[in-house]
């Protein structure tokens, strides 16, 4: 079983900075298709970025296209979700998922068979 364990989140003003991680447990964790979604209160759960097995290539949600950066590191079987810029509006939990299949459709979350538990970020106005 692949367990998926995110940290950076928190309280954060309007046009700062996160950095959100999600570590895996699986060691062939570079093979696998990544992901980020959130949710906030009351919403459904969105597509924020994900990236494909070899990493080079990223996909991004609209709303946050040009201001986060999906990243990874092969060798702590970690991956990064950079956020700058950040608005009220991206406050929400923030969740890490993976899948060992490639050529996927990376924007659906029933493509994903592993999540995080979830991390919150706020953003203050």
């Amino acid at each position: 079983q692949v367990q998926l364990v995110e940290s950076g989140g928190g309280l954060v003003q309007a046009g700062g900075s996160l950095r959100l991680s999600c570590a895996a447990s699986v060691r062939t964790f570079s093979s696998y298709t990544k992901g980020w979604f959130r949710q906030a209160p009351g919403k459904e759960r969105e597509f924020v970025a994900a990236i494909n097995w070899s990493g080079g290539i990223t996909y991004y949600g609209d709303s946050v296209k040009g201001r986060f950066t999906i990243s990874r590191d092969n060798a702590k079987n970690t991956v990064y979700l950079q956020m700058n810029s950040l608005k009220p509006e991206d406050t929400a939990v923030y969740y890490c998922a993976a899948t060992p299949r490639s050529g996927v459709t990376t924007r659906l979350s029933v493509t994903y068979d592993y999540w995080g538990q979830g991390t919150q970020v706020t953003v203050s106005s």
